[in-house]
């Protein structure tokens, strides 16, 4: 007499599956951090930014052997501001800068000091009417909000006369960089 197969419960499938996911995930995990790891790309500002709208000094990305943290800029994982060069640094926790680039600044410029991300926004219309994304809140003075952002088209225009403006702009690559580095209560430090 033929004896019947005994077939697995559901349970014991489900179990060895998780099972074997977790391995290959685990395998994958340590390979790739076995890997070479990527590292911030280097980039120019746009090409559609008007002529004549740019500084004196037109922002670029460079390398961070280029432009130095600046002394005194504080330790640690940070974003860091100089008034004076109107440059930003992204500071990874070992004290590297893995990607800095120039900007333009409003006309209100934060006092020197240590901030935080205090708010996020995808995406709004600036004070100067230009529709602007990638929007990092960390400071505020005379009323006027100061933020980190990009116009959404990628230009630079210079702040509106005899307005107000707190918006320190980048181009739109560094504008996404910065994005994905300066979550909500990462520390921001101004320097001149």
């Amino acid at each position: 007499m033929p004896v019947a197969a005994r077939r697995l419960p559901s349970w014991a499938w489900v179990t060895g599956l998780t099972a074997g996911a977790i391995v290959v995930v685990g395998a994958l995990t340590v390979k790739a951090e076995q890997g070479p790891h990527p590292t911030a790309s280097t980039a120019k500002p746009s090409a559609s930014a008007a002529a004549g709208a740019e500084p004196a000094a037109s922002p670029s990305a460079t390398t961070p052997t280029a432009a130095p943290v600046p002394d005194g800029s504080g330790t640690g994982r940070r974003i860091v501001y100089s008034l004076e060069q109107r440059r930003v640094w992204l500071v990874d926790a070992d004290d590297e800068a893995r990607r800095t680039f120039t900007v333009w600044p409003g006309t209100v410029d934060p006092d020197p000091g240590s901030y935080t991300v205090s708010l996020r926004k995808d995406a709004t219309t600036g004070s100067d009417g230009v529709q602007i994304e990638h929007i990092i809140y960390f400071s505020a003075k005379s009323g006027v909000d100061i933020a980190f952002s990009n116009a959404v088209d990628g230009s630079s225009p210079p702040p509106a006369s005899g307005t107000q403006t707190g918006g320190i702009r980048m181009a739109k690559a560094d504008g996404s960089a910065l994005w994905a580095f300066g979550a909500t209560g990462t520390n921001v430090r101004v320097v001149e």
